[in-house]
């Protein structure tokens, strides 16, 4: 996990979530969870698979149909989202960051925090914002 000794710089924050957001499409999950102080992936891969899900233009992966567990088979839709906008809090430690599929923002957004910690400081998240 990144640690900083000092708060980190936006830019700097902004560089990991990047990283994070990368290994994820890439599919190396575990080396995006090692990246940052993490929520459980389980949650944030689905929510980002029904968000990838109501923003395709088919429309027939319902709920409970097999294709709709077909993220935890299959990681290859994720290399089709992309990150967009940071949005960052007034105090500058909260950022959320958009996701979209096909330039077209979907409904989830991806929240994280940086914390102060015994040993430094560090990203905590992400946090899934609907």
């Amino acid at each position: 996990m990144r640690n900083w000794t000092e708060h980190p710089a936006k830019a700097d924050v902004e560089a990991v979530v990047r990283q994070y957001f990368s290994l994820l499409r890439a599919g190396r999950i575990p080396e995006a969870e090692q990246l940052i102080d993490h929520h459980p992936i389980r949650h944030v891969l689905k929510s980002l698979w029904t968000g990838y899900v109501e923003a395709s233009a088919d429309g027939d992966e319902e709920g409970g149909s097999p294709a709709a567990y077909e993220w935890e088979q299959d990681l290859s839709w994720l290399s089709e989202l992309n990150l967009a906008d940071f949005r960052w809090g007034h105090t500058g430690s909260h950022v959320y960051v958009e996701i979209t599929y096909r330039a077209q923002t979907i409904e989830v957004a991806l929240g994280f925090w940086v914390r102060s910690t015994d040993t430094g400081w560090v990203i905590t998240g992400p946090a899934t914002y609907w």
